[in-house]
């Protein structure tokens, strides 16, 4: 791992559950240029059991009392979806900076006054799309900005497998539950397909704006059967590129994830993984000109790690924003609710007609 910085970043983490112990407190630990210097949980046996694992510097019951701090610097928000935007703004209004969970938002509404919120306050506010600092997909990009010409066609897939939990339960933590944990209300998973778009749909939508740029319409099929639910959705981009998704829940199949790129001086396919593997994608990258193909090695495949080092590069030394911003955030939201209408009437829809929620 990096050597420590002199100079680190504060953090501290919003929720003791599953993203918090699987990726976040590790990634504090780990980070050249953070530290954990707080955690904050209502439940007291999740948040001193934590406490005891990861050895904050302060721990708080009240997430005021930990905004209200003047050595916290910055917060990660890991609560349930239906937290992100209340939690994120109040950080906010207190001065702290932010890296929000994905996705930031589950309407559109709730979304735009977030970025009212960031606006006012002059914080960084990043989202959680840590594939961004895949290195893969970092080399796809590159190549896209700079060898691979005009791109002509983008092709994505995330599919999810029957197999996803005994593969994860092998390699993750133990997770830590309280009965005093904090819920939102209603069972987020009543809804299957809101809740299978906002848990993986954001991943896939997001990928795709990372690689061809703005979406301004979709035109999406839901199929439900063989116990699966599948989304093929034709998406139009700003810049001409034909798209087309693929998110299917789930498949009989290994973890099945990664896209297509061609482009007028070369193509690029790639492979991702379960993101709990660490495993940075396989992307091949082909150059027409001399008819080679190449690709990263991508050694360092801890996404979390790295996005909390690119976050804090940005609040500390002033750094381009490399990972999602609140726009990208609000765009993914805009873009999962398309997909959910068109789906719902099996009509296109343009982005910038939809409101409500996913």
């Amino acid at each position: 791992m990096p050597v420590k910085a002199d100079r680190r970043l504060r953090v501290g983490v919003l929720g003791c559950g599953p993203i918090a112990q699987a990726a976040h407190f590790e990634s504090c630990a780990k980070a050249a240029n953070a530290d954990l210097y707080a955690i904050c949980d209502v439940a007291d046996d999740l948040r001193e059991r934590m406490a005891a694992t990861h050895a904050p510097q302060r721990t708080f019951a009240d997430f005021d009392a930990m905004l209200a701090d003047p050595d916290l610097e910055a917060v990660i928000v890991a609560t349930s979806d239906a937290f992100h935007v209340p939690a994120a703004i109040r950080a906010l209004e207190a001065g702290k900076h932010v890296l929000c969970e994905k996705p930031v938002a589950t309407g559109v509404e709730e979304a735009e006054a977030l970025k009212a919120a960031v606006k006012a306050s002059g914080k960084v506010l990043q989202v959680g799309h840590m594939k961004r600092f895949d290195a893969g997909l970092q080399a796809a990009r590159a190549f896209i900005d700079d060898g691979m010409g005009e791109m002509v066609a983008l092709k994505a897939w995330y599919c999810d497998s029957t197999h996803r939990y005994p593969m994860t339960d092998a390699v993750q933590p133990l997770m830590v539950t309280s009965r005093s944990a904090r819920k939102p209300a209603g069972d987020p998973k009543a809804d299957l397909n809101r809740y299978y778009m906002l848990a993986h749909g954001s991943h896939l939508v997001d990928t795709a704006r990372y690689f061809a740029g703005e979406i301004v319409a979709v035109d999406a099929r839901l199929s439900s059967r063989g116990g699966m639910r599948c989304w093929f959705v034709d998406v139009e981009f700003a810049n001409g590129v034909l798209g087309h998704l693929d998110l299917t829940v789930a498949v009989r199949m290994d973890w099945h994830e990664g896209f297509q790129i061609y482009g007028a001086n070369g193509s690029i396919l790639g492979k991702t993984y379960n993101p709990w593997y660490y495993k940075t994608s396989e992307v091949d990258i082909f150059h027409e000109a001399d008819g080679s193909t190449r690709r990263v090695l991508g050694a360092d495949g801890h996404f979390y790690r790295r996005q909390l080092e690119g976050f804090a590069s940005v609040v500390l030394d002033g750094a381009p924003m490399t990972g999602a911003d609140v726009d990208d955030g609000i765009a993914s939201v805009r873009a999962m609710v398309a997909i959910a209408r068109s789906a719902a009437t099996r009509q296109p829809v343009r982005l910038a007609d939809v409101s409500g929620d996913v």
